[in-house]
């Protein structure tokens, strides 16, 4: 049954749509481990911890960055590192307290598919 949902787990890591819903969860949790970003190093860090099994694309990560921007949870650090400027992506206080909530709810959703999925996760 373990390789069931292992299998089920990377079927879902590749389906797209599931992943698209959580693209503000990965970049709040990132940001929340690191004091800053840069767009480029979420792309990777995302890329790294997978294990090339989710690819954000900057197509939806650069949305994703200004909508949580303009929402008051994303302060913006622009340095210049060598003859290039670089935006740097930091929690605010609201952020830091939105990456709790949206945790706590995909660690949610994750428990009750583990239980539709696999009866011995659930509660009899």
């Amino acid at each position: 049954m373990h390789n069931y949902i292992m299998y089920i787990f990377e079927l879902s890591m590749k389906n797209t749509n599931l992943y698209k819903g959580s693209i503000t969860t990965i970049i709040l949790k990132l940001l929340n481990e690191h004091d800053k970003m840069y767009g480029y190093e979420i792309t990777q860090k995302v890329r790294d911890i997978t294990k090339n099994e989710l690819q954000l694309t900057e197509g939806a990560l650069y949305p994703a960055l200004h909508k949580l921007k303009d929402q008051g949870l994303l302060d913006v650090e622009v340095l210049y590192v060598g003859n290039r400027v670089r935006k740097y992506y930091k929690l605010t206080e609201a952020g830091t307290k939105e990456t709790v909530k949206k945790l706590s709810e995909l660690e949610s959703y994750i428990r009750n598919m583990r239980a539709l999925v696999n009866p011995k996760y659930r509660d009899e």
